[in-house]
């Protein structure tokens, strides 16, 4: 006999969505989470779309700090470029999102244990992953599982654990900063971006709103110019001339993944998803509704695999095909493009910028954004109308 049937590590989005679908599928649930409360400290830029979310669930008043439908893309120069009205997103308050979803899957029946922090996994005579180690209020402790589902963010030690080969590549990799402001004048239905080495070498600067004057304002910085730019100064120097009056509120920093899914993210016993499997887009780096689809999959799978008694990496190949169909094919398209417009210079974005301001802004969108970044590269032409068309 085991304690569970599965063990969710980490009790983020992806966590709580795969351990809300492995109980509602029969299966006995943990999510263990090594912080002091689910959703705290935020490590997110907290934007959705409305229809991302709906996906899952009903978009609730209290998770929502701003509602946007307004785009604006600054370029190295300071071209503005409006974009017209947007497809409805948000930005969360993550916290509450967070809580909420962890709520939701333990009113489904699944259990909850936060200030655990899992220290390894558990292994029989065959080598088979049987469990994990973790620490509770100083206690070592053990817990036996039949499937272990890793969603313990970009680091995933439970991926690595497991030796599956979770490392980045440095052009695969953005460090990242950003501070939840005060005290700032911005337009609480817009988000800006801030596009090229002005801003932000291989990545891009963000001003997210989140109502009542405050705004969560970051930057990523590629992993291959971060010896050169550190990402702090950058945003430092950005507040300086943007935002002079700001009062800090919070400060985080970290790495983002923009790589393509892991080739191998599942294993006899084991599964990753979310950010340990790499399931951020990787032209955005946003994480929250790709994580809930992956965690979704991940716990849909592991039901079916305690149902038919088999926990080996075969069975779990219904997963990877899983997410190929729904998102995994997609992400290396996004790939593709991002690279792309990561290998664009300044006086190339000045040139996009300006071709737009040409169009009239009811005719600017996102597509037009990226088709017109395309005549610069003319080989993602394809991949961008895939992309945009949703194929």
């Amino acid at each position: 006999m085991t304690d569970f049937d599965v063990i969710v590590v980490g009790g983020g989005p992806a966590g709580s969505m795969a351990a809300w679908y492995a109980v509602k599928g029969g299966a006995k649930t943990i999510i263990l989470e090594k912080d002091r409360d689910i959703g705290y400290p935020v490590r997110c830029g907290e934007a959705v779309s409305d229809a991302g979310l709906r996906q899952f669930l009903e978009p609730r008043p209290s998770w929502i700090a701003s509602t946007i439908s307004k785009i604006r893309m600054v370029s190295p120069d300071g071209s503005v470029v409006d974009t017209a009205g947007s497809a409805l997103g948000y930005i969360l308050h993550r916290r509450m999102f967070d809580y909420d979803l962890a709520n939701i899957a333990a009113q489904a029946g699944a259990q909850v244990l936060t200030k655990a922090y899992v220290t390894g996994l558990l292994r029989n005579e065959s080598g088979q992953i049987t469990g994990v180690e973790y620490e509770y209020l100083g206690e070592k402790r053990t817990l036996t599982s039949k499937i272990v589902i890793g969603a313990d963010g970009v680091e995933s030690r439970v991926g690595r654990w497991a030796g599956l080969r979770t490392a980045l590549k440095l052009r695969d990799a953005e460090s990242c900063v950003q501070i939840s402001v005060a005290n700032v004048d911005v337009d609480p239905e817009r988000i800006d971006f801030y596009v090229g080495h002005t801003y932000a070498p291989g990545g891009y600067l963000w001003v997210f709103p989140k109502g009542d004057g405050k705004a969560n304002i970051g930057l990523g910085v590629v992993g291959t110019e971060a010896k050169h730019y550190k990402a702090i100064d950058l945003l430092n120097r950005f507040m300086e001339k943007a935002y002079p009056h700001a009062s800090t509120l919070t400060m985080i920093c970290g790495g983002v993944p923009v790589a393509k899914t892991l080739k191998k993210y599942t294993a006899d016993g084991i599964m990753l998803t979310g950010d340990a499997a790499r399931m951020v887009n990787p032209m955005t780096g946003g994480g929250i509704i790709s994580g809930m689809h992956g965690g979704k999959l991940a716990g849909i799978t592991a039901a079916e695999a305690i149902e038919a008694g088999d926990y080996s990496g075969k069975f779990f190949e219904r997963y990877t095909k899983r997410w190929d169909k729904a998102g995994g094919d997609s992400h290396s398209r996004l790939y593709r493009i991002a690279d792309a417009v990561d290998s664009l210079s300044d006086p190339d974005l000045n040139d996009i910028a300006k071709s737009l301001l040409k169009v009239s802004q009811e005719k600017r969108s996102l597509l037009k954004i990226f088709t017109t970044a395309a005549k610069k590269r003319p080989s993602i032409l394809l991949d961008v109308a895939k992309a945009f068309a949703g194929i």
